[in-house]
């Protein structure tokens, strides 16, 4: 047993990380071992934050590695990285330590050529160009007033209620067919291909729109398959590739016989709306009578032509003449009247003037103000007058305070009388009198004893 328990004491000590203090640890041992790197591989799924830092990923055949590059670095290389672009990222490698992740904090970026998506997009298009396929002359226009409009997109995307919307919006009773088919991943290439067969076999819509949302150039690569391609250009009705965003550009838009821009553009593009038909139709009257009126007035010119003329032109000479006497005698009328008028302006100011020297307001209103002030300054006398003798009654006022024997009461001395009077000689009140005392406060009636 003593053995067995040494043996046991020997044991190595387990050690229990926490999380963090794991993620701490390999961060350590990856900052000592990788601290300045060259990582080749190529951008896939490249998101620029509004803080101004880049997140993607650099991919090769089976493996990838998560990158970021804060602003403070990205903001110096002389070139915009975009999806599918091979290059060299030189950095060091770090863990994210909320995710558990590592990461490759990329501090100088330099282009590698093209990656491999984007060469099989340049050969593809290369060759699909030799052929004539993307020739302006093979373009065939949209219908101005299609009625059956066909889908070839997902049911599921954002991208067919875009679509919907718009058209119905538009143009209301429209007949949509949709063919619903996935537009990325295993499989995709297929569905689409025999969305746009069929359409083309059935011949029942007037104009395809091939449609999906925006992603990287991995999401987008359905549509830049050569099966696609040839697919839309075999169709036998025209075609609009909407797929992606603005920036986004596949061999099926090069294809197409129209591209848009994103998927809500296609439906602008495809239908015209309900007001630009209602204007056109306002603009074909517009101009059907002036085509009316135009007729009328050349039938009018000639009639005059074949002697109606000359005899509207002696009426319109007699009537000219008449008009004209009317505008003499107008015109003398008037000159009249102004000179009469002028006249009595004349009278009424020489009147006025008349008037004005023998008007008593001036004088009334001097009399008024030389009374006013005189009343201002009888105030203002009598003001100081009460003002002295208030003074004065206030100083006659506190000397009688002064001189109150009611003053002398309230030290403390009392004013002795009796029926006939004050007291001054204490022989006055013989024994036995009655007597009365007045202090400060009250009187008090006495007997002497």
């Amino acid at each position: 047993m003593e053995q067995f328990a040494l043996e046991f004491d020997l044991a190595p000590q387990r050690r229990v990380y926490t999380v963090g203090e794991l993620n701490a640890a390999i961060r350590a041992a990856l900052d000592d071992e990788f601290q300045d790197v060259w990582v080749a591989g190529e951008i896939s799924g490249l998101k620029p934050a509004a803080s101004g830092h880049l997140y993607f990923t650099l991919k090769e055949r089976d493996s990838q590695l998560h990158c970021v590059a804060y602003r403070s670095a990205n903001r110096f290389w002389k070139f915009q990285p975009r999806d599918g672009l091979a290059v060299l990222a030189r950095g060091r490698i770090d863990v994210y330590e909320p995710r558990g992740e590592y990461q490759l904090l990329v501090e100088t970026l330099e282009p590698r050529g093209l990656g491999a998506l984007q060469l099989a997009f340049e050969q593809l298009k290369k060759k699909l160009s030799a052929e004539g396929l993307f020739a302006p002359e093979r373009k065939r226009p949209l219908p101005r007033f299609p009625r059956r409009i066909g889908l070839v997109t997902s049911p599921r995307g954002a991208a067919i209620a875009d679509l919907i919307h718009v058209l119905t919006r538009r143009f209301p009773g429209l007949h949509i067919r949709l063919f619903p088919a996935l537009v990325q991943g295993e499989g995709s290439v297929r569905e689409v291909c025999q969305g746009i067969q069929y359409f083309s076999r059935t011949k029942w819509p007037e104009v395809v729109i091939v449609a999906r949302g925006g992603g990287s150039l991995e999401d987008l690569w359905t549509f830049n398959e050569e099966a696609v391609a040839r697919a839309i250009a075999a169709c036998s009705v025209p075609v609009i590739s909407a797929v992606g965003h603005e920036t986004d550009v596949t061999i099926a838009d090069f294809v197409a016989d129209l591209r848009a821009p994103t998927p809500s553009a296609a439906g602008e593009l495809a239908v015209p709306t309900r007001e630009d038909l209602l204007e056109r139709v306002e603009a074909a009257r517009g101009a059907c009578l002036r085509g009316l009126r135009y007729r009328l007035a050349m039938l009018e010119r000639r009639l005059r032509q074949q002697g109606i003329e000359r005899a509207s032109s002696a009426l319109h000479r007699r009537v000219g003449r008449a008009q004209q006497r009317i505008d003499d005698l107008t015109y003398r009328m008037r000159e009249c009247l102004r000179a009469d008028c002028a006249r009595r302006e004349r009278e009424r100011r020489a009147w006025e003037a008349r008037l004005r020297r023998f008007d008593v307001r001036p004088r009334l209103a001097a009399d008024r103000r030389r009374l006013e002030t005189a009343a201002a300054a009888a105030a203002q006398a009598m003001r100081m007058l009460l003002e002295r003798r208030r003074s004065a009654f206030h100083q006659l006022a506190a000397k009688l305070g002064q001189l109150s024997p009611l003053r002398i009461l309230e030290r403390g001395y009392a004013i002795v009388s009796n029926q006939e009077g004050i007291l001054k000689d204490a022989a006055a009140a013989p024994p036995g009198s009655r007597i009365r005392a007045r202090l400060a406060k009250g009187e008090l009636d006495a007997v002497v004893e």
